[in-house]
Order: structure tokens, then sequence, then C-alpha cells
């Protein structure tokens, strides 16, 4: 079967109940999606399947042969991070690190849901998203963190969202920034 998985061809005969975070992880050697509950209810192995998030632990491989799938080793490199990546680096958005893979993937879909003005269960408005922390926070809802460095991660998004030049993605001020 053949694959198209950060932007590069890959070739693999999984079993067609393969996973596609068992494709990446055992298949590929794309360690950087982490195996937490194996059920979708924690969002470690979060990936962007066509710029879409997904929990790859539930979806068949066989199911995204024709599809763009992007894990954390496509967003960024080292040598060149992708913005959400710095503003997790700089926020402190991690603790041991073991959800941060999919909380980075599910942030940068998540945006792009703002960003094409989608709602979600804590919008009120269903025809303008207001960009605000409780907004954030319900994204983000399907990726736990053990650690709970959930402000750091509101932190980091929303720094991201606020430089992204999207009138969408203007954050709502900070309770702190705000007096409160």
């Amino acid at each position: 079967m053949h694959f198209t998985i950060n932007g590069q061809s890959y070739e693999a005969e999984p079993d067609i109940r393969t996973s596609v975070l068992d494709l990446c992880r055992e298949h590929l050697g794309l360690t950087g999606s982490k195996k937490g509950c194996d059920h979708g209810q924690c969002g470690a192995c979060t990936v962007l399947i066509n710029g879409r998030r997904v929990n790859s632990c539930l979806t068949l491989a066989v199911m995204h042969q024709e599809d763009e799938i992007m894990t954390i080793e496509g967003l960024g490199s080292p040598e060149n991070l992708h913005p959400m990546q710095e503003s997790f680096l700089h926020h402190d958005g991690y603790q041991c690190g073991y959800c941060t893979p999919g909380q980075i993937c599910s942030a940068v879909g998540m945006l792009d849901e703002v960003k094409k003005g989608w709602p979600s269960h804590a919008s009120a408005d269903l025809e303008h998203v207001t960009f605000d922390d409780s907004e954030i926070s319900e994204r983000m809802s399907g990726n736990l963190c053990r650690c709970s460095a959930y402000p750091n991660i509101v932190d980091a998004i929303r720094e991201v969202a606020a430089h992204s030049g999207e009138a969408a993605l203007q954050p709502a001020p900070h309770p702190a920034e705000a007096g409160a």
C-alpha cells in the first residue's frame, strides 16, 4: 500500500486491521505520535489527515491510502520549528512531554477550524466564533495532559493565534492581562 506521510511517499504492507498510529510507529518508525489509551480518549495519538484532527489509534491505515497524513515529525524540524512548537517551548506547554505531539497537532488543526469559522460546543454565536480561553479549552478537550499543563498550553495556542494575522483568530484578553 502507498501512503503519503509528512509529504513523503511510503510503501508498506500492514495488516488490514492496522491503525494509522501503528502504521506510523511500528511499520515506518515515526514514533512522535504516542499510544496513550489506544481507545481515542486521550488524544496523545492525534495527527492531521487532510488537515483535520484525527485520533490515529481509531482509524485504519487502509482507509487513508490517498490522504495526506501529517504527524508531529512533519510539522517542523529541530532546525525549523513550527510556530506552535516554538510557542509550546516558550510557554512551557508540556511537562513530561508524552501528550505534547498530540496537543500540538490538535492545536494546529484547531486553529484551522477556527479560521474556517467552525463553531464548537462553547461557541455562543454560531455565525461568529469568539476566540477566547473557553473556546480553546473546549476545542482541545479531546487532548488530555496528565501533568496538568493546561494553562500553559492555552497560552501557547493564544500566542500563535495572535501572531497568525487572521481576524477570526484574534484572542480575547487573558484574564490576568485584563486585570481580572
